[in-house]
């Protein structure tokens, strides 16, 4: 017998005629405005946000060991700055992804069920990148349609395919992903096994929620996330089945994942695409080469967010390695662990191309739907912005030409964790 849900009563048809999300949101956009770095918008999000919801968007693998790895990382690098560069505003932050300009170097990366954080969903993230000027990208389990991204934004759009069994919706996500105009492709190959994140099991996370007790309880502490939740459609990964609910559809996602998806399946892949593609996952320098020798044009260094393989390597850590292993020709994307303007600025000098964010944009997204996530944006390009400037460098190119000159590793120490209460503010520095 199947459970009586809210939106399965109908109260959703309802409530979407009771405008009450304004008063709601009345506390969440003040604590959005006062925020001015990523990990205030953590905490913006933490405060909005079912717990369920947050931890799922915050964890990673096991004991979070990568995830924390991921952001200390860019501590043990320094910047060799020049001085009396003559410089002056504004810097240059244009560059090329997927052979297609924009205006900032770094983006959101495609990340699944962006309604379960905010109602406004990939639409936020959407208009985030129209108004910023750079790539968007979709996942294939996204709960926004391809076509209502491409309303919003008709600019650079790569989407992000997952390894599926079936051949046949393969082809037919990705024909709908060519007429929606998005001009790449993305492949993930680092999800093959379901990662283990304790914090979802602790949580007893589900998609939707299971409406027990706690639940509840917690429902009731974020009334403008609850008030989203329940005034609004159900969740449906809109890129595969529109008609068939997310809660619906999550066992029949689980049984198309394909583990012994190959090489031999990616070449088959490459040659239903027919256009820039990249491959998603990539940390060791040979798979790199193999990939290049497969047809992929872009090789995106990702260890999945930490939130898949515990003791992955820090993707700043691999980067200089994948960059020599493939030359200077083959575009690189990195995402992992950013969460300042300088943690962009490294990665350009140590061999990306371009930078994908994750976690910052959907905080900003959980805080305050495309408000926040411009908020993200806006943050992020501030400070690469001043970090070039303060480097001497005034371009994205001149960035990645002198890079190697400017950043230098230390061994860690003390004292790169700011204080006893990092922890807190989603800092991934020890606690002291």
């Amino acid at each position: 017998m199947s459970t009586i849900t809210p939106h399965k009563l109908g109260v959703h048809k309802i409530l979407k005629h009771v405008p009450l999300n304004g008063f709601f949101d009345y506390l969440p956009k003040q604590r959005l405005a006062k925020a001015i770095n990523i990990a205030d918008l953590r905490l913006c999000a933490k405060a909005r946000a079912h717990k369920m919801v947050f931890d799922y968007l915050d964890a990673g693998a096991d004991d979070e060991i990568s995830l924390r790895r991921g952001k200390d990382a860019y501590s043990q690098l320094e910047m060799h700055y020049h001085i009396l560069s003559g410089l002056k505003p504004p810097l240059d932050l244009s560059t090329k992804i997927f052979g297609e300009d924009v205006n900032l170097p770094f983006f959101g990366c495609p990340t699944a069920g962006n309604r379960m954080f905010h109602w406004e969903g990939e639409t936020a993230a959407a208009k985030a990148a129209a108004h910023h000027g750079t790539l968007y990208g979709l996942s294939s389990l996204a709960t926004t349609g391809i076509t209502e991204i491409g309303e919003i934004y008709n600019g650079p759009k790569v989407f992000q395919l997952y390894v599926w069994k079936d051949r046949e919706l393969v082809k037919e996500v990705i024909a709908k992903a060519k007429e929606g105009g998005f001009q790449a492709l993305a492949l993930t190959v680092d999800f093959t096994w379901y990662g283990n994140r304790e914090r979802d099991v602790r949580n007893d996370f589900s998609i939707p929620p299971k409406y027990s007790i706690n639940q509840m309880i917690e429902a009731i502490q974020k009334p403008a996330w609850t008030y989203d939740f329940l005034s609004h459609d159900p969740y449906t990964y809109a890129c595969i089945n529109t008609d068939v609910p997310a809660d619906s559809l999550a066992a029949f996602v689980n049984s198309q994942i394909a583990p012994e998806f190959d090489w031999k399946d990616a070449e088959w892949l490459l040659g239903e695409w027919n256009g820039p593609a990249a491959v998603k996952g990539v940390v060791r320098p040979d798979d790199a080469i193999k990939a290049v020798e497969t047809g992929f044009s872009t090789m995106w260094v990702s260890n999945h967010g930490a939130r898949q393989l515990e003791t992955s390597p820090a993707t700043i850590d691999v980067l200089p390695s994948i960059r020599e292993a493939v030359g200077p020709d083959v575009e690189i994307i990195m995402d992992g662990g950013v969460q300042r303007g300088t943690d962009i600025a490294k990665a350009l000098a140590l061999g990306a191309d371009s930078v994908g964010v994750g976690k910052p944009y959907l905080y900003g997204l959980a805080a305050g739907g495309a408000e926040g996530v411009i908020k993200a944006y806006d943050i992020l390009k501030v400070e690469l912005d001043r970090a070039m400037g303060l480097l001497g460098t005034g371009s994205v190119d001149d960035l990645k030409k002198r890079g190697p000159g400017l950043i230098k590793r230390r061994a860690g120490s003390i004292r790169d964790y700011p204080d006893r209460y990092a922890f807190e503010r989603g800092y991934g520095g020890g606690v002291i």
